[in-house]
């Protein structure tokens, strides 16, 4: 018995000794490469939503990954002016950022479509342009010549229409006036005779403070409050006409993209779908909560504002000369305008049927 109990023994402890060699030598068949990258974002710190997004962005794809693909975040100014993740991403020297494609119309005008549209579509019409359009390939082949791929990381729902020194009467209260608005909602406001300004987020409230600007826009309530622009400005409008469904934008530089094994580019790619539900109904639950402590603790010092009628006709007027004439820019251009226009046309017929009957109804 005790013979073969040596025997047992030893057989275990070679059984373990071959596993050991087996686990020791594992590694070298199976291991697999692990990356670090930066994002660079567009976001004051402040700014939990959008900010917060790219973290949860993060964390998410750190967990997917299995800590193979760990990303870190900064927001904007602690690596780079907000303003120079595009160029930084571009030239390879950054792996990401967060940001808003209509901060670089000045690259390619084509790039504003991919942010918002005045009079466009709204956030759930747009996301199904970029999955089941054209949406995405082209904003693929507009950033294709920068050396960048960009994904749709999340929108903000409809926005706000931005913080007035002034009422808006009629379409003649905009000559004048300087206000920060981005995109072609600003090229809008330029055409009814305004002054545009590209100031960053955490810029804005200073501006207003110093009469820099006399209005300017954001995102919504939760947002403007961060900021402050409840203290600087007294009226309040909406609708955000300028920005109907406003889509972030997840960009990676190419080089590094396509270095990574397509598992790896496949979690970026379902993280940044992901994100647009994550932030969509952050921000409805948070823009409740501010819009109530707005008409609670600050009515005496707000007001909140509907644009005018007349004045959105007017506004409206000149959005789609303006559309027209930033698409007749490059062909590029041309071809998402084509394809942006032709999608919102169908998508919205079917809105007119449901959600918008029904909208109405519970609204009245």
């Amino acid at each position: 018995m005790e013979g073969r109990r040596r025997f047992i023994l030893k057989g275990a402890a070679l059984v373990a000794a071959g596993a050991a060699t087996q686990v020791v030598n594992a590694p070298n068949v199976i291991a697999q490469p692990k990356f670090q990258w930066r994002m660079a974002t567009s976001w004051p710190p402040a700014l939990d939503v959008l900010q917060g997004s790219a973290q949860r962005f993060a964390k998410i794809v750190d967990e997917m990954s299995g800590g193979r693909l760990k990303i870190q975040v900064f927001a904007a100014g602690e690596l780079m002016p907000a303003f120079g993740v595009f160029d930084a991403a571009s030239q390879g020297t950054l792996e990401m950022f967060n940001s808003a494609a209509y901060y670089w119309a000045g690259k390619e005008p084509a790039a504003q479509w991919f942010t918002a549209v005045p009079f466009g579509m709204n956030a759930q019409s747009t996301y199904t342009w970029y999955y089941y359009g054209d949406g995405l390939k082209l904003w693929e082949e507009t950033y294709a010549p920068f050396n960048l791929v960009p994904r749709p990381s999340a929108s903000t729902g409809v926005q706000m229409g931005g913080w007035f020194r002034k009422k808006i009467n009629t379409i003649a209260d905009y000559k004048g006036l300087k206000m920060r608005i981005p995109g072609l909602g600003g090229k809008v406001v330029a055409k009814a005779g305004g002054t545009v300004v590209l100031t960053p987020g955490g810029e804005i409230y200073s501006a207003l403070e110093r009469g820099v600007i006399d209005a300017s826009e954001w995102v919504g309530p939760h947002d403007d409050m961060k900021l402050g622009l409840h203290q600087t400005a007294k009226y309040y409008y909406y609708p955000g006409w300028h920005e109907p469904g406003t889509t972030g934008e997840f960009t990676f530089s190419k080089k590094h993209y396509d270095a990574l094994p397509a598992d790896l580019r496949h979690i970026l790619d379902y993280a940044a779908a992901a994100m647009h539900t994550f932030m969509f109904m952050e921000y409805e639950s948070k823009n409740g909560i501010a819009l109530q402590k707005l008409r609670t603790e600050f009515k005496s010092k707000v007001e909140i504002l509907q644009v005018p009628a007349p004045v959105l006709q007017e506004l409206k007027k000149m959005a789609t000369e303006v559309n027209k004439e930033e698409s007749e820019k490059t062909p590029i251009a041309k071809k998402v305008y084509a394809s942006y226009t032709k999608f919102q046309a169908y998508i919205s017929d079917w809105g007119k049927l449901s959600e918008g009957p029904y909208q109405n109804f519970i609204a009245g």
